[in-house]
């Protein structure tokens, strides 16, 4: 495969910007043109609904220094919204009236928070939170706020319900789940972020659905429960998930994975000649699952555009990676690898859940499937060693047998 000449990138959150700046670090010298929607240069998401949110900071992590992208030779275009994709003339098209010829062509274009198909759904005043202009905003208004209620009990859902509280607002979260975060760490351990939270005093709303919102031109006043019940709310919050933005894609003939992303190889390349998804959009073939896996984590944005931009300059690398994602709420903060069935793998437990000091792990065939460490910090290598190896052990040596010992042994 011969070096490109030019690669278009249609996406500058994390995950096209680091592609980017990968190629650079690698001694790409054709050009690179970077598109992306958002105003401001290209950041990182974590920080938006923890520290910036709680009033830690004022500026989330940038991916690169402010003056990169022209001191590498990016051609980089913020707030430009890329409108059209032709596959065989090899063009992308965007709203400014630009075309961009590319030899080849990355799709980085990142997920858009869901909305709630309810009456009221579209009231003035409903947030979401998805970028820097949404958490200043949202930030500002929880200090303003009484009372605040926030619909959906995911990782968006509780830190946001931290942050709130941090602020002093009274903060009822609302879900059809019965615990927060059940899909993803399973009854037992998910009761650990809900006791967390009732400490902290969040009214939890579980096990109910959103009728509606209330409200008018001025704004939305309240939630509406299908039980009937309406908390009042100064600032409601819809944090029920994020759908990938893959208009483009399925426009210019791309197949769509039955979760709804780009489909691609183990190689993060699509069915297209030349064009890669990565990020959010990309349902890639996993050879570690043996299936296509698409993951919205910040780590699986930024190692996907490290990845890519080798595999753009001719490599042909399977992406191996496992998910990685981290949190932090209240005095809680947590670390998780892999990826884990809670309803099926067997939950394994090293510490005190109570005492919110912990590392919990879940085995599948006799294998570590996921590994989450909950305010312990020292085991991290050896837990990354663990899950990325599907290391082979028994429920006792996970309890209480020196972890580096099982990585080496």
């Amino acid at each position: 495969m011969s070096e490109p000449r030019k690669i278009v990138i249609v996406g500058a959150g994390l995950a096209g910007a680091t592609a980017a700046g990968t190629l650079r670090e690698r001694g790409y010298e054709g050009e690179i043109v970077l598109l992306g929607t958002d105003t401001h240069r290209p950041y990182e998401l974590p920080p938006l609904s923890k520290g910036l949110l709680m009033g830690k900071t004022d500026e989330p992590d940038w991916v690169h220094g402010e003056g990169f992208y022209g001191e590498k030779d990016i051609a980089f275009s913020s707030g430009a919204t890329a409108t059209k994709i032709e596959l065989g003339a090899r063009l992308v098209h965007d709203d400014t009236g630009g075309e961009h010829h590319f030899d080849r062509l990355v799709l980085a274009t990142g997920s858009r928070p869901r909305s709630l198909p309810v009456p009221g759904g579209d009231l003035p005043g409903l947030r979401t939170l998805r970028t820097l202009d949404d958490a200043l905003a949202l930030r500002s208004a929880f200090k303003d706020a009484r009372r605040v209620v926030i619909v959906g009990a995911g990782w968006i859902g509780t830190e946001a319900a931290a942050a709130a509280r941090e602020h002093g607002a009274e903060v009822t979260v609302v879900d059809q789940i019965g615990s927060p975060l059940l899909a993803v760490l399973g009854e037992q351990v998910s009761g650990v972020f809900k006791d967390l939270h009732t400490q902290h005093g969040v009214n939890w709303r579980l096990g109910e659905g959103v009728a509606g919102f209330t409200g008018g031109p001025d704004g939305v006043t309240g939630v509406r429960l299908q039980s009937g019940d309406e908390p009042p709310a100064d600032v409601v919050l819809v944090a029920v998930g994020a759908a990938p933005r893959v208009d483009l894609a399925h426009a210019a003939g791309l197949e769509l994975s039955d979760d709804g992303g780009v489909c691609a190889d183990a190689g993060l390349r699509t069915a297209a000649p030349d064009v890669y998804a990565i990020g959010d959009i990309a349902a890639h073939f996993h050879p570690r699952y043996g299936k296509r896996v698409r993951v919205e984590h910040w780590s699986n944005a930024k190692w996907q555009g490290e990845h890519v931009a080798g595999n753009l300059l001719g490599e042909n690398e399977p992406y191996l990676r496992s998910p990685y994602f981290f949190s932090d709420q209240y005095d809680l903060g947590c670390e998780y690898r892999g990826l884990a069935d809670p309803e099926s793998d067997e939950l394994v437990v090293r510490g005190d859940l109570a005492a919110r000091d912990f590392t919990a792990f879940w085995l599948r065939d006799g294998q570590v499937a996921a590994a989450m460490n909950v305010n312990q910090w020292d085991d991290g290598d050896a837990l990354k060693a663990l899950v990325e190896g599907r290391a082979s052990v028994t429920a006792e040596q996970l309890r209480t047998a020196d972890l580096n010992g099982l990585v080496s042994g």
